[in-house]
Order: structure tokens, then sequence, then C-alpha cells
């Protein structure tokens, strides 16, 4: 276990896919930002769902996914949308 399960919504496997894609650090995933570690992810996992950007913002955020602002939530979707 890394630093990167340490945060909300970080678990083994998407801790792993995180280190497939080279983000390491939680400074590497704030730098990163959701939407490009995400874009990364979905590069090696083609199963890579709105769920999963939603933790990688939430766990940035330092809280759970549940807890996004919806405003958030619905720029994360729009974005999500745009490569389905």
């Amino acid at each position: 276990m890394g630093e990167l399960s340490k945060l909300p919504n970080i678990g083994p496997n998407v801790e792993a896919q995180l280190n497939q894609a080279g983000i390491t650090t939680p400074e590497q995933l704030k730098e990163t930002g959701s939407t490009q570690a995400w874009l990364k992810i979905k590069a090696i996992d083609d199963t890579a769902c709105i769920h999963r950007l939603y933790a990688l913002e939430g766990a940035i955020q330092g809280i759970r996914k549940t807890e996004l602002p919806s405003n958030k939530k619905e720029e994360l979707k729009a974005f999500y949308n745009h490569f389905k």
C-alpha cells in the first residue's frame, strides 16, 4: 500500500492503475488533475467509468466522491460523456 491509497476513494486497484500510468504520489495526482489522470487510466483500462473519475477528483479534493459539489459532478460528467 502506497501513498495514494491513503487518499479518499483510492483503493489498491486504482492505486495500481495510477502507478502504471506514472502517477505515484498525491502531489503528482494533484498536478495531473482528475481528468488527465482518468484519461491515463482509461488508456490502460477501457472499463474506467465515471465513478472512477469522480473518485479521482474527490481524492484530489480530500473528500469522498459522494461529497463532490453537484456543479463539479456536472462538469466531470460532460467531460466523461465526450469520451464515451
